[in-house]
């Protein structure tokens, strides 16, 4: 392995463990950049919490001008949820020849949500010779955790999941994306709407870039990819999870006031070729007192298996994820390759 040069697009709360992973197993930093006022100018030092490094954040609008400057051979973007958001900014990587791994969780397999976004970034990456690819928590824990279970297994009738998080923990988009702070009445109109259409209208939503998927949307295909399976319908609901007494969060920077919503549960059912169901479900919500992580997953066949993770740090554990797959998107094929084509996600000895 060379010393490969990674920027970082968004010093917010994830950044602090790319960063110091990476650098950790030998990576160099030469840059870094973000949109906050109160970020740029400061050293990346500041984020990571020792002694100034010499690299400075810097704004996202020099994103063109700091790859001409430092010659990148990979950027760890830690945004937005939504692919669509990433446009401008993965265009501009991947027209740079510059690899990206992002934790934008619909970046995990966006071709079911996103298809035209998707395909014309995948075309840019092979034209430019670089790769692009989402991964995180979800690469492990909602991914290969559970086909290596499979390996385990004579035959599957159903794969079925759950999994939680603290939505304070990854930032004000996250937990917007979750309707945390929202009325029952606005959470009904602006997320819930979309699973209230026909097979035919989600479809035309998907195909124009509109549509907004939950997370699990995205890794039922990943493990239907994964497991060679083919998928032939989707389905997805959305329900608010309602606060029943009055809470702090600290990202949105307000109290959500009892009988407004903490975040949201999603149900996304996936019916395949081969006739083996796919559910999963993630709850998302801003954590009171006594709430922990979990993950659980069930493979149901001959025979049945469960596996249960109880208090994951899903933050570190993402992030370390993003590390441990720098490699395998650099040596990758050029394209948009999700990391269910990329092989088992390996721990790195150094």
């Amino acid at each position: 392995m060379g010393k490969y040069k990674v920027i970082q697009v968004g010093c917010g709360k994830m950044s602090a463990y790319t960063m110091k992973y990476a650098l950790d197993k030998g990576y160099e930093i030469v840059g870094a950049l973000d949109i906050s006022s109160e970020l740029i100018g400061k050293d990346i030092g500041n984020v990571l919490g020792n002694g100034d490094t010499g690299v400075v954040i810097e704004d996202i609008a020099n994103l063109n001008d700091l790859i001409s400057r430092v010659k990148p051979d990979i950027a760890i973007v830690t945004t937005t949820s939504l692919i669509g958001e990433l446009d401008e900014i993965l265009t501009t990587l991947a027209s740079n020849g510059v690899n990206a791994i992002t934790t934008c969780e619909e970046a995990f397999y966006p071709s079911v949500s996103n298809p035209i976004l998707t395909e014309k970034l995948d075309k840019l990456a092979k034209d430019n010779n670089c790769t692009i690819t989402g991964t995180g928590y979800q690469d492990v824990f909602w991914g290969n955790l559970i086909y290596t279970l499979g390996g385990a297994t004579h035959t599957i009738t159903k794969i079925k999941g759950s999994s939680s998080y603290n939505v304070e923990d990854y930032g004000i988009a996250l937990a917007k994306a979750h309707g945390a702070g929202l009325s029952k009445e606005e959470f009904d109109k602006t997320i819930a709407a979309a699973d209230n259409i026909s097979d035919n209208e989600r479809q035309e939503l998907i195909n124009n870039g509109t549509y907004t998927p939950s997370y699990m949307w995205n890794v039922v295909p990943w493990l239907a990819d994964r497991f060679g399976l083919s998928l032939i319908r989707m389905t997805q609901k959305c329900v608010p999870i309602i606060a029943e007494e009055d809470i702090d969060s600290s990202t949105l920077g307000t109290t959500i006031k009892k009988g407004f919503a903490t975040g949201m549960s999603a149900i996304v059912c996936g019916e395949t070729k081969e006739g083996i169901v796919i559910e999963a479900e993630c709850i998302g919500k801003v954590y009171g007192e006594n709430d922990v992580d979990t993950n659980a997953w069930t493979i149901e066949g001959e025979p049945s298996t469960s596996v249960v993770i109880t208090k994951p740090d899903t933050v570190r554990l993402t992030c370390a994820s993003v590390v441990n797959r720098i490699e395998d998107v650099i040596l990758s094929n050029p394209g948009y390759v999700p990391t269910s084509q990329m092989g088992e996600i390996e721990y790195i000895n150094r």
